[in-house]
């Protein structure tokens, strides 16, 4: 297998796993938002424009000339797309502008200049036919290349200097992969720049665009699993918070008193504290700590650490940790919490990750999440 046709079988697989990951979302996807709508059309896009250069790679363009002179510019609608991921998954419509309308009316008009050039040109004769389709083929995508770097540097300001924006949004999501969506995005507009500048200088080759259909191809399989795994996950944990919000009951049961021989005034102390937690629900912050929460009950860190091994008979972490397995054990034992992903209600209790989530609850509980889940829907 030659070096092009290994690059042209990745690209086709990326092809067919962007139009699957659109059929499967938007026809039997659960969640359906403007979100998972301007993801697809992300996906779409690239996978259009993949499309149409492995087409006539692989032997299957016409060779009537206007059919095959006329590209359609398919690449410069992924970044508006890629623009109104990251608008409307963090909430920040109200302050920012949506450059889709102006994008698609380029593109339309894009299309039709293209086809009055070719038409025109097509009345001259043999070589010089191609090399007036090729020029304009150069400032139309110098224009394009333009506008998109223009709306790349709108995105990558808004995730990474305006985060003031969004703060309530970042107690759902860490959003690093949002940043490893900008990074991504980087090195495929400068591999864009890159074929440009090959394209106008030594002629249009199919080559000088392959490193950028492979990171767009790989584009399409990151896309495919983070972006909606992630959209997924937060949209979850923003209906669990808003319910626990509006049910006060959904509280973890008292831990049982031990340890009556020992100071009164510490037994008291300990009390007062666990009742702060459960109360104020704070054990559900993942950034909880003994020292944040020594400082905020005005004692020392060893001080607390033993008031907590001693009437909790845990360790500062085991306790916070039984107190979040307390919270999701009511999440996973309720039936209005079914739709919602055992991960979602994992991370929605303070838990960090999958692993610590699953982890602790099998300590607690002697279960995994799943199993627990499963038991408690059979009764």
């Amino acid at each position: 297998m030659t070096v092009d046709s290994f690059i042209n079988y990745l690209v086709i697989a990326g092809v067919v796993q962007g139009f699957l990951f659109n059929l499967i979302t938007l026809f039997f996807g659960k969640k359906y938002g403007p979100v998972v709508l301007y993801l697809n059309l992300v996906v779409l896009f690239i996978s259009l424009n993949n499309l149409q250069s492995w087409l006539p790679a692989m032997g299957y363009g016409s060779n009537h000339f206007f059919i095959k002179s006329m590209v359609v510019p398919w690449y410069l609608l992924i970044f508006p797309s890629f623009y109104n991921v990251f608008r409307h998954y963090l909430g920040v419509l109200p302050r920012t502008r949506n450059y889709m309308p102006f994008v698609v009316g380029l593109f339309l008009l894009e299309v039709v200049v293209r086809a009055v050039v070719i038409l025109t040109a097509s009345s001259t004769a043999g070589n010089e036919l191609e090399l007036r389709v090729e020029a304009y083929n150069v400032v139309e995508e110098i224009i394009n290349i333009g506008v998109c770097i223009f709306i790349y540097l709108k995105a990558a300001q808004l995730v990474f200097q305006r985060q003031d924006w969004y703060r309530k949004f970042l107690t759902f999501d860490s959003i690093g992969w949002i940043k490893a969506f900008i990074i991504l995005g980087l090195s495929i507009m400068l591999l864009w720049i890159f074929g440009l500048f090959l394209r106008a200088t030594v002629g249009y080759n199919i080559s000088v665009y392959h490193p950028l259909r492979l990171a767009s191809s790989f584009l399409l399989y990151w896309i495919g699993y983070q972006g909606l795994y992630r959209y997924n996950i937060v949209q979850d944990r923003i209906l669990i918070r808003k319910s626990l919000q509006e049910d006060d009951k959904r509280l973890p049961s008292r831990m049982t008193e031990s340890n009556e021989r020992l100071y009164e005034k510490h037994l008291s102390e300990f009390n007062r504290i666990r009742e702060d937690l459960v109360q104020n629900r704070k054990y559900l912050n993942p950034e909880l700590t003994l020292e944040k929460l020594a400082k905020e009950q005005l004692v020392s860190s060893g001080h607390l650490s033993r008031i907590i091994n001693l009437y909790g008979n845990r360790s500062f972490n085991d306790f916070i940790n039984e107190l979040r397995v307390e919270q999701a054990k009511d999440f996973l034992s309720d039936s209005d919490y079914s739709p919602y992903t055992i991960v979602s209600i994992g991370l929605e209790c303070g838990f960090n990750s999958k692993s610590t989530f699953y982890s602790a609850f099998k300590k607690f509980t002697s279960q995994t999440p799943s199993e627990y889940r499963e038991e408690r829907a059979g009764r």
